[in-house]
């Protein structure tokens, strides 16, 4: 195993010194509120969550596991690429995954909202019921959307998203696509695949999971939807530096 890279090394402390800020800072919701990416329609909302949020984390294995895999990956892909086109690129497959998060978010806001509109609920109130924190048991609400509708517009609403797992699954693209015939494995299934059948294989659970709601190795609420975000951003940055050659320059 290479030593770890600088850039790599200097991301993953922002990372645990944000954790930590969870911990002691306003018992943790304070940080939740400044740097987790909020709803744009929800007043918590800020510009630059769309970046900070990829150095916040849920928990402590849900750090751990995306600083292990940050490591792993990033290391010898920013060995290839150099500090600042790295960094360049992380933070690039970060922001994409947010962006594809967003948009889904939005088409499941907007769904919810035409329906109660046609049903004669002002956007003014619903948006006020919605701040109340009560919209859940409105059951005016309820005979409009079925339950499964009501749960998603209103969490998409109030709720937040956080982790650097968008920006590594554009990390994780980079590395297949650099070393292909290196050999992977999971886990609980200690069987060596190449990269080039590995990461793709990851992503088209992740896109399964993101379309069908169902789980398969991640908690339910894992946002599948930035993981393709961040996937389909590295990939599309790499094919470009690809057939421009910028591939083959390094930004040191």
């Amino acid at each position: 195993m290479n030593r770890i890279s600088d850039t790599v090394k200097h991301l993953i402390i922002i990372n645990v010194i944000m954790f930590i800020g969870t911990m002691v800072v306003g018992g943790g919701n304070l940080f939740y509120d400044w740097f987790a990416l909020h709803f744009p329609k929800n007043a918590a909302f800020q510009p630059w969550q769309i970046f900070t949020h990829m150095f916040m984390h849920g928990g402590f294995m849900h750090i751990a596991f995306n600083m292990l895999a940050l490591w792993m990956f990033g290391t010898p892909v920013e060995q290839q690429f150099g500090g600042k086109k790295f960094l360049f690129f992380y933070l690039s497959s970060g922001l994409g995954a947010a962006l594809l998060m967003l948009a889904y978010y939005y088409y499941q806001y907007s769904s919810g909202m035409s329906a109660l509109e046609g049903a004669g609920f002002s956007q003014a109130e619903t948006l006020e019921t919605l701040r109340s924190g009560y919209a859940m048991y409105n059951t005016g609400w309820s005979k409009v959307l079925d339950p499964d509708q009501l749960g998603k517009f209103v969490s998409v609403f109030n709720g937040s998203m956080v982790g650097a797992s968008g920006a590594i699954m554009g990390v994780l693209v980079a590395f297949g696509m650099l070393f292909p015939e290196s050999k992977l494995m999971l886990i609980f299934l200690p069987i060596p695949i190449k990269a080039k059948y590995f990461i793709p294989g990851i992503i088209a659970l992740d896109l399964i999971s993101a379309v069908t709601g169902q789980s398969f190795f991640s908690p339910s609420n894992t946002a599948y939807v930035a993981h393709v975000g961040g996937a389909l951003t590295g990939f599309l940055i790499m094919w470009y530096w690809k057939r421009t050659q910028f591939n083959k320059n390094r930004w040191d």
